[in-house]
């Protein structure tokens, strides 16, 4: 069964491509994907914390909204197992807006006289990401200062799940 394409196939930032086309209805993507992400505020959003701790990018990349929506969950989960679920604000502080496209090709016996190929390439909506600048925060946690190592500790599971070089400041 063929599912997401691996993520190294959309971490690079690409320039939003708009299709040119003599026909007008032909130059637009015609429906987006839902993004995953459920929720972007999490925690006591009504206190004040002294204490901001930031998941910051070294590189500029591309962030698929799974992607995305696995790290807020893992880092909410241990947060909220470590220090209560009213003694942080988790924020995340990326949107994805871009809208990845495939052009699915067919191989296999008889493939050639199914494809059009690169006739009409401008691709189905597969997904949507974030493009993420040269130091642009991720993510952002709030906390009290006895708290400092849980929230690096959580913030730290997020490494995995996202691409490219990260730390935490």
């Amino acid at each position: 069964m063929v599912g997401l394409r691996k993520g190294r196939c959309y971490r690079h930032v690409k320039r939003p491509y708009t299709r040119k086309s003599k026909y007008k209805i032909k130059g637009f993507v015609k429906a987006i994907p839902p993004s995953k992400i459920i929720h972007f505020d999490m925690g006591n959003l009504q206190k004040p914390f002294p204490i901001e701790l930031s998941l910051i990018s070294k590189d500029a990349l591309q962030i698929r909204h799974n992607a995305l929506e696995s790290a807020r969950q893992i880092v909410n989960r241990r947060l909220t197992n470590l220090i209560g679920s009213t003694n942080f604000h988790l924020k995340v502080r990326t949107f994805p807006h871009h809208v990845l496209r495939e052009n699915k090709m067919i191989t296999g016996a008889g493939a050639d006289r199914m494809q059009t190929g690169m006739q009409q390439a401008f691709g189905r909506p597969v997904g949507v990401a974030a493009q993420i600048k040269k130091g642009q925060k991720i993510m952002t946690v709030y906390g009290e200062e006895k708290d400092r190592q849980k929230m690096i500790i959580a913030l730290k599971l997020a490494y995995p799940r996202l691409p490219g070089r990260l730390t935490i400041n």
